[in-house]
């Protein structure tokens, strides 16, 4: 970001993630925390000037995942739902126009037993520091802000999200803030998932030539959101701290095609792990923005993820350059 424009508050951040924080948070198993966790959002929110509202959502026999405590990718342990009943913030700044918006989101829910600092109260908690930037710009962008529901149970909330987005007049982009705040410059630190180095060479190269550092963002993207990547790893490249920003493009597209391809190439899905999967799947150009969870973060789903385990400034630029990326999303690239 220019210098006339504000920059991300690490200290902000850090008082964001340790409210948060807490405990765990979850509509079943941890519904006063997460009512708790909730209000402080819309709080916040308001506090920045930004119009709150609270959409709640009550589905039956959704196929999702379990969110009970444990190590493994739960998006891996599938579970059919009965019924569900919860609820997402959307915030958006006054007078902003109408047309269509860039949505910048992130999951409030954790698993069960776990604080959740990384997952993801850092994804929250940059989404509340980009309101606050966001709030200062001299026009309003056409920007929404969204805090997603039972992310943990197999992304219920951001279904509900994107149905509901899409049709109140049309989203031309999205960036998913998952699990964002770990960071470890160890050699070794980072790991790969299996399949990975065959599918995507280069940034398995990239990752290798750097000694399997985890000092980089993991810029998940397809073609429709290329542009954005670019621009979301050229801003974070000239933040301070400078952040990596490693480009890594899902190769499948966008829509209904997209998903069922996943189904047949499992590696696929981990690109697919969060909240950025639905708007795909209705053909919106999304980022996913990730330190790449379990396979960096040691404390991943366990009671060890606590607000001590993040790197706040990094966690600051991060806020920095997904602020210049909502603001200056490019056009998607032309079919033909």
């Amino acid at each position: 970001m220019d210098g006339h424009r504000p920059r991300a508050d690490a200290v902000r951040l850090r008082r964001h993630v340790e409210f948060l924080a807490a405990g765990p948070r979850g509509r079943r198993r941890a519904p006063r925390a997460m009512g708790r966790a909730e209000a402080y959002v819309r709080d916040e929110l308001e506090a920045a000037g930004w119009l709150v509202r609270r959409q709640p959502f009550d589905v039956r026999w959704q196929l999702g995942a379990t969110d009970r405590h444990g190590h493994r990718a739960l998006a891996l342990k599938p579970r059919l739902h009965r019924r569900l009943s919860g609820a997402n913030l959307y915030a958006r700044l006054p007078g902003p126009g109408s047309g269509p918006v860039v949505v910048v989101g992130a999951h409030l829910d954790t698993v069960d037993g776990s604080p959740g600092a990384d997952d993801n109260a850092s994804g929250v908690a940059v989404v509340l520091e980009t309101a606050r930037l966001l709030a200062a710009a001299p026009t309003a962008p056409r920007v929404v802000l969204a805090v997603f529901d039972m992310e943990e149970l197999g992304l219920i909330g951001a279904r509900q999200a994107a149905r509901e987005l899409t049709r109140d007049g049309g989203v031309r982009g999205m960036i998913c803030l998952e699990s964002v705040g770990y960071f470890d410059d160890d050699p070794g630190a980072q790991r790969l998932p299996a399949g990975f180095a065959r599918l995507f060479p280069e940034a398995s190269a990239a990752t290798a030539a750097d000694g399997y550092r985890g000092n980089f963002t993991l810029v998940v993207h397809r073609r429709s959101s290329a542009g954005a990547a670019e621009v979301w790893r050229q801003a974070a490249a000239a933040a301070s701290p400078a952040l990596t920003g490693l480009p890594l493009r899902d190769p499948r597209p966008d829509g209904l095609p997209g998903a069922l391809i996943g189904l047949a190439v499992p590696p696929a899905n981990h690109l697919g792990r969060s909240d950025h999967a639905p708007f795909w799947n209705r053909g919106v150009p999304a980022l996913m923005l990730t330190d790449t969870a379990n396979f960096r973060n040691p404390h991943y789903h366990r009671p060890t993820d606590t607000p001590a385990t993040l790197d706040y400034a990094r966690l600051a630029t991060v806020t920095d350059a997904t602020a210049v990326t909502a603001v200056s999303w490019p056009d998607a690239p032309r079919h033909g």
